[in-house]
C-alpha cells in the first residue's frame, strides 16, 4: 500500500500489498514501496515485485483516495499494452511493466487530490 497525504507542503505516500490469487499462506510474498514523502508538483514511483513465479504476468495498480472507494487505476503485462481504467491516463500515472515479477506505477506532478494509498496486487495469467 502506497498512501499519499499533502502534509505541510509534503506528500506522503504509503503501500499496501494485495494478491489476487494465491496468497492465502503468505508465502510467495508481493512487495511494494512502503512509504514516500513528496513535495507538490514532484513524480512519485512506487514499485512493486512478487517472488510467485513467471506465471503471475498481471499486474494492478489501485488508488483510494480518503473517504472513497477503492479504484483501478490500471492492468499491466510485460506483453500487452497497459489498460487504464476511466478517469486515468498514461501521462500522470505512468505504469512500466518489464517482466513478470516487476512492475512501477508514477504519479506525475503530485497534487493535493493525489493524496491517498496506492495499492499493487498481482495476479496469475490465464
Amino acid at each position: 500500500m502506497e498512501v499519499i497525504m499533502l502534509k505541510h507542503s509534503f506528500f506522503t505516500l504509503s503501500v499496501f500489498l494485495l494478491c489476487m490469487s494465491g496468497c492465502v499462506d503468505g508465502s510467495d510474498p508481493v512487495n511494494q514501496t512502503p512509504m514516500l514523502w513528496k513535495y507538490q508538483d514532484d513524480n512519485a514511483t512506487v514499485e512493486c515485485s512478487h517472488t510467485k513465479g513467471s506465471t503471475y504476468r498481471q499486474m494492478y495498480w489501485y488508488q483510494q483516495l480518503p473517504a472513497h472507494n477503492m479504484k483501478q487505476i490500471v492492468l499491466t503485462t510485460s506483453y500487452s499494452p497497459h489498460e487504464y481504467e476511466q478517469g486515468f491516463n498514461k501521462e500522470k500515472f505512468p505504469a512500466q511493466k518489464k517482466d513478470a515479477e516487476t512492475g512501477s506505477l508514477t504519479v506525475n506532478k503530485l497534487q493535493p487530490e493525489d493524496s491517498g494509498v496506492y495499492f499493487c496486487a498481482v495476479s496469475e495469467s490465464q
